[in-house]
């Protein structure tokens, strides 16, 4: 099971996948606006060919080694393909997401020493009004295509511990902080997610939905990529798309943001033969609700399908796991994430010194990972903040199990007075009425828990079911309904609760 360290360099690694699995698919569900010549269907080699292509027109343009380049275009998988051609010229791809608005790209590209921006029509708006952006250094995505070159271009490499890639944090309290990351640390974290590629025999197609540039993204890739397995990487959530691509292509495996998940839940009830076909279910980084995880097993045909439920953070990447199955579940808390992987990861609960506390105490969750970044760019006082020693303070309140489980309760800037796990009445109440979308407690007038509420399109709020549900639960105030479109979140669907609390003090 256990993989071989190497670090990651993503264009090295596409190629060597390339070469050894030439034929193996990938799938999209658009047109790919940067690389229009793969259509809808492309082999490992005939996306590295196009890689190739793209990088010498990038050069051409004036991109160098070194160079930071910002890559901030629409959310499809010609972003990291855009990424990986990137480094296919020794460059920096900075990967931001399109949902930033100018006022926060404006910080950024201040950061960066004069970067390089990509851009298409989705962002070429506030791209275009950056007061910081020299416009020069402005590519759009059809300039790219359009650009003529003499001859291919050579690969350059940059040194294995210096920066090499950026992902930004999901700005859920401000403006996201730019995470760097090299060759060695991506390494170990793709050595994480190919032990648990290892446990999948058949070479099955891979479905997800992931915001590509999430610093999941790059790793799911390239170990997916380094292992075999045809992608099906699926820009476009909404119901309708959903439905067509899994009942066309009937992928093996599914990845998504947990929100997404709890998103399609309605859409598995109604039509649980939508997911039929998928064996295995994977949750990037984040908590999820038992029913949710129960609804999606209860639609598959496989004997003993599986959801692998991973906690992490773009800091430290994946690093507690659990997996579940239908019978597990029954007798599961979805709190409970899981265990680290032996050598890679582990997490320990301390109190507000940095002192460890005994099994049973609650606390906050600090990370041990090899694969930590290495900082926070132009930042590193931000960044060292949460340092101690080799252990990353992640933010996060929970608390460990004799039998050394971790269990998350909450982000410790959202605690709320009197109840200790906001996200644990949050699975409760979803676990039950399913006809909510969303469910949010935050910190309401005097510190009170406020719940925000979505219900799904095609239901009704029930009151009754609601008020017999929180009964037995702390007191919570009345809630209030939003809809689901209307609530702030970040790139990868998280809740911007403080961004909530501001706007509830400001009405």
């Amino acid at each position: 099971m256990f993989n071989k360290y190497k670090p990651l360099n993503l264009y090295s690694n596409f190629a060597e996948a390339a070469e050894k699995f030439p034929t193996q698919v990938i799938y999209f569900d658009e047109p790919l606006t940067a690389f229009p010549e793969l259509q809808l269907q492309t082999t490992y080699l005939g996306a590295k060919d196009a890689l190739i292509t793209k990088a010498s027109q990038i050069h051409t343009l004036g991109v160098k080694k070194g160079e930071k380049v910002i890559i901030y275009k629409s959310a499809k998988f010609d972003t990291y393909l855009l990424a990986v051609a990137v480094s296919y010229l020794g460059a920096v791809p900075i990967m931001i997401s399109p949902h930033l608005p100018a006022e926060t790209m404006d910080i950024l590209v201040s950061r960066l020493d004069d970067p390089w921006m990509i851009f298409d029509g989705d962002t070429a708006h506030k791209a275009q009004i950056l007061q910081n952006m020299s416009k020069q250094k402005l590519i759009a995505v059809e300039e790219i295509l359009a650009t003529v070159f003499e001859q291919l271009c050579a690969q350059d490499k940059l040194p294995l511990d210096t920066i090499s890639y950026m992902t930004h944090t999901s700005g859920t309290t401000g403006v996201p902080k730019l995470i760097a990351h090299s060759a060695n640390s991506m390494g170990w974290r793709t050595k994480w997610q190919k032990n648990i590629l290892s446990l999948i025999r058949k070479r099955g197609l891979v479905a997800f939905h992931i915001s590509p540039v999430h610093s999941r993204f790059n790793i799911g890739i390239s170990s997916l990529m380094a292992k075999g397995f045809p992608l099906l990487p699926i820009a476009n959530p909404s119901r309708e798309n959903v439905t067509k691509v899994l009942m066309d292509y009937e992928p093996m495996v599914l990845e998504t943001h947990p929100n997404h998940f709890v998103q399609w839940a309605s859409l598995a009830r109604d039509k649980p033969e939508v997911f039929q076909s998928l064996k295995y279910y994977h949750s990037t980084f984040d908590a999820i609700n038992k029913e949710t995880m129960a609804t999606f097993l209860r639609c598959s045909k496989h004997g003993k399908p599986v959801f692998l439920q991973v906690y992490g953070q773009s800091e430290c990447g994946p690093m507690i796991m659990r997996f579940h199955t239908k019978s597990s579940l029954q007798n599961t808390n979805a709190r409970a994430m899981g265990i680290g992987m032996p050598r890679l990861t582990k997490a320990r609960i301390v109190d507000q010194n940095g002192k460890p506390v005994k099994a049973g105490v609650s606390g906050n969750i600090q990370m041990f990972s090899k694969g930590r970044a290495l900082t926070y760019y132009k930042e590193t006082p931000r960044f060292e903040e949460n340092v101690y020693g080799a252990w990353w303070d992640s933010g996060d309140y929970g608390v460990k199990s004799r039998f050394g489980v971790l269990s998350l309760l909450d982000r410790q800037v959202d605690l709320v007075d009197k109840i200790e796990s906001t996200l644990a009445i949050e699975d409760a109440i979803l676990d039950e009425l399913t006809f909510l979308d969303e469910v949010v407690i935050i910190r309401g007038e005097n510190g009170s828990p406020q719940p925000i509420i979505a219900v799904n399109e095609s239901k009704e709020m029930n009151w009754d079911l609601w008020w017999k549900k929180v009964s037995d639960m702390p007191h919570l105030n009345e809630p209030i309904i939003m809809k689901y479109e209307e609530m702030p979140r970040t790139a990868t669907m998280k809740i911007q609760r403080l961004e909530l609390e501001r706007s509830l003090q400001q009405n």
